[in-house]
């Protein structure tokens, strides 16, 4: 790091620079981000090696999350990663505590329809043609949902993420930052669902 220390400063700066400005483009259809700035949404580049095989203490990605209380927040929000080879946007949120989950499958299993609905929008689907993330779920219905529960294949989820891979020119292309800001707010209705269910 200290032989890279120029370069990183540089792209830290440039990452920095880029972020404000897509969190300027976010606050423009979600309010509860306007009082953020880039620094609040963007996450150090050390890594936490105290539970980890990995021990290297740097990672090579760069992150923000944007949330209406920062990087910290614990509700849904939006996700930027800026990794070669391993670009991508989220929203969602991403394992939340057992208390947070009991309440957004409880939302879920109330207001199905409107859940999906999300789903089925023309806006979402041509954004994130992969859908809800259901690579992580439980084996099992979680506690008080039947087995013939409609909303059940939701309802095992332990993380609530939709994402899209991005590609390198993404980032650099003209206006690159209000096509970023497009995608989030495709995922709004998703981010303010799961947000409601936990106010």
């Amino acid at each position: 790091m200290d032989e890279h220390r120029v370069d990183y400063e540089n792209a830290k700066a440039d990452f920095i620079h880029f972020v404000q400005n897509v969190l300027n483009e976010l606050s423009a259809f979600d309010n509860s981000l306007s009082t953020l700035n880039a620094k609040d949404c963007i996450f150090r580049i050390n890594r936490d090696i105290r539970f980890s095989k990995n021990k290297s203490p740097y990672k090579n990605n760069f992150a923000a999350y944007f949330n209406k209380a920062g990087k910290k927040g614990i509700g849904a929000g939006y996700y930027l990663h800026a990794e070669p080879g391993n670009s991508f946007i989220a929203a969602g949120i991403w394992m939340p505590e057992s208390n947070i989950l009991a309440n957004i499958r409880q939302e879920i299993d109330y207001n199905f329809k409107e859940f999906e609905s999300i789903f089925a929008s023309k806006k979402f689907k041509g954004c994130f043609t992969d859908g809800i993330d259901t690579n992580d779920t439980l084996s099992r219905p979680p506690k008080g949902y039947d087995v013939d529960n409609p909303a059940l294949p939701y309802l095992k989820l332990k993380s609530f993420i939709v994402r899209k891979s991005l590609s390198e020119t993404e980032f650099t292309i003209d206006k690159s930052e209000k096509a970023l800001g497009q995608l989030f707010k495709a995922a709004k209705p998703f981010v303010d669902f799961i947000n409601s269910s936990l106010d």
